[in-house]
């Protein structure tokens, strides 16, 4: 064990690939306790009870009929050795055979330690009930709801181990590939009632701490309960997998999250952490344990890529920067997007690559491209390269206040209250009240320029426009643009959707090349942290001409970072 590499699996928020289907009563259960049975959707009578990964209190042995495995098993049976037994019609079981009708059988010692098996579920409600679904009963309150999804990864890697199988026909598919430490970042899952002793790191002694969901973990079942996290948290996860992947034992990572969030996440690592190792992205579109449920396979994908060493080079460093693994196809953080909700429903967005490399079958996965621009250790953007601190903007009356923003605390750390605020407007066709309606009808720009020259001494915009240059149709919008600029407020234009062309800087305006606009966020957000506001004119609706070349000079630097992340 000691010379396979070591992995750390981190958990995100709300993770499909880490939740499961309700743990729904079985119908041994319900007939043992006198409960109507569970029917199919018709009325009809269910033919299976489903079985449901459990553990053994105590060594069983059990006979299993002899060539059930396949249905072609009785067609080579010259091929196999003898029965262990056979079982006769009354379940007694003998050694040699009784009566022609006595069964074939493999005898099986089960023991705890063996591992999860299969089993009907036979937990009931407080109340006698048979459970139905995660709540006690529909829309129920959190206090008599389930959790879903797991913890960590612990319980999903050892179901993989125990319960995948390869096209050989073996399994372990990950232990023997690696070892793997879990670490609880964003957790989709909690312990309301505290948490378990080996992952305390107290004395041991007074109260057991507690986890808040919404607070301390993210999911989104029960549905009406449903909760993410806010904006420091883009702070947070980087500072804390910095922290796991800087002790320097482990070969990568992986992250799982939400599939229409992973996305997002992967790339802001991408630009924020400086470091020379891999982190995989990996989602499902379907929980663990459904019908062809695709995450543990994406797993496995992400186990092989990091122990493959493909990404490193000739150095040993990460030369294809963090990547989205899904369905044996190995994205590009900068230009993944989740296409729709089915298995390979991933996209490469910006119409020039994307798709760096595949996992193979029988074969070690492979990279076919490199990604042109700048990641991880050799970003601008990068948490080792940001400042201490950089100036923002405050307006009150009229005027503009300079302040001074922390963004890293003494250790170098990100604080979570630096993180800028950057809004995304969609921009479309027909958007004018009539051909002389003015600014004062734009409510929702007017309302967030002033809450961020308020609340927020970093902010910007992201206006996702016309395909493909991010032009807006409405002069109003682009004149009220102009004026957040002058006001301090970096404004970057995309084109609509996955739009395939280069949004260039236009004015006073960054282009954001072929972003989507959500990842354009996230890079305007990192560049607020590394260069601080602009340099508000005293009038923005009337800027001097030197004030317009102090702000030109600072977009500059901002349009560099664009032009190579």
């Amino acid at each position: 064990m000691a010379d396979k590499p070591r992995i750390a699996y981190l958990s995100g928020a709300n993770a499909t690939i880490s939740n499961s289907p309700p743990l729904v009563t079985s119908n041994k259960a319900r007939a043992l306790h006198g409960l109507p049975p569970r029917t199919n959707p018709d009325g009809s009578e269910a033919r299976f009870d489903m079985l449901r990964p459990q553990r053994l209190a105590a060594p069983v042995t059990v006979y299993v009929e002899q060539f059930s495995a396949h249905p072609l098993e009785a067609d080579a049976a010259e091929l196999y050795g003898p029965p262990d037994g056979y079982v006769d019609a009354g379940g007694a079981f003998h050694e040699q055979r009784q009566n022609d009708s006595d069964t074939p059988v493999y005898r099986v010692e089960l023991d705890p330690a063996d591992g999860l098996y299969p089993l009907p579920y036979m937990g009931r409600q407080a109340d006698g009930s048979a459970w139905e679904d995660d709540c006690a009963f529909p829309m129920a309150p959190a206090k008599k709801s389930r959790q879903a999804y797991y913890p960590d990864g612990s319980r999903i890697f050892e179901e993989i181990d125990r319960f995948g199988i390869d096209e050989d026909g073996t399994g372990n598919l990950i232990s023997r590939q690696a070892e793997v430490d879990f670490f609880r970042v964003m957790p989709s899952g909690g312990y309301t009632k505290g948490l378990p002793a080996d992952q305390r790191t107290d004395s041991g002694e007074g109260d057991i701490p507690s986890e808040l969901m919404g607070r301390d973990f993210f999911a989104y079942r029960p549905v009406h309960l449903a909760t993410s996290p806010p904006r420091g948290w883009l702070a947070t996860i980087v500072n804390r997998i910095h922290d796991i992947l800087d002790t320097g034992d482990y070969l990568g990572a992986i992250w799982t999250q939400g599939s229409p969030r992973v996305e997002e996440t992967l790339y802001w690592l991408n630009l924020l952490m400086d470091t020379p190792l891999p982190v995989c992205g990996n989602a499902a579109q379907r929980t663990h344990g459904e019908i062809s449920n695709d995450g543990p396979k994406n797993l496995v994908d992400s186990v092989d890529y990091i122990t493959s060493k493909v990404w490193q080079d000739a150095g040993g460093q990460n030369r294809a920067g963090m990547v989205v693994i899904q369905e044996q196809q190995i994205f590009a953080s900068r230009e993944v997007q989740k296409g729709e909700a089915r298995p390979g429903g991933y996209v490469a967005t910006g119409g020039h690559g994307g798709l760096l490399g595949a996992v193979r079958h029988g074969m070690a996965p492979i990279l076919t491209y490199l990604p042109g621009a700048k990641h991880t250790y050799q970003s601008e953007v990068n948490r080792s390269r940001l400042p201490e601190s950089v100036t923002g903007n405050i307006g009150k009356d009229g005027a503009f206040t300079s302040v001074e923003v922390t963004i890293k605390n003494g250790d170098g750390t990100l604080r979570e209250e630096a993180v800028p605020t950057v809004t995304i407007l969609k921009e479309g066709n027909y958007s004018p009240e009539s051909w002389d309606s003015g600014p004062e009808r734009e409510v929702d720009i007017l309302a967030q320029m002033d809450d961020n020259l308020t609340n927020a001494p970093l902010s910007g915009f992201v206006v996702e426009g016309q395909s493909p240059y991010g032009s807006m149709t409405n002069s109003v919008r682009n004149a009220l643009m102009m004026k957040a600029v002058f006001s301090g407020m970096p404004v970057v234009r995309v084109g609509r959707g996955n739009n395939e062309g280069f949004s260039a800087p236009a004015g006073v305006f960054l282009g954001g090349s072929n972003l989507t606009s959500t990842k354009a966020r996230l890079l305007l957000v990192a560049c607020l942290m590394k260069f601080g506001a602009l340099p508000p004119a005293a009038d923005p609706d009337n800027p001097t001409e030197t004030e317009r070349a102090a702000i030109m000079d600072r977009l500059a630097n901002y349009q560099a970072v664009f032009d190579t992340h």
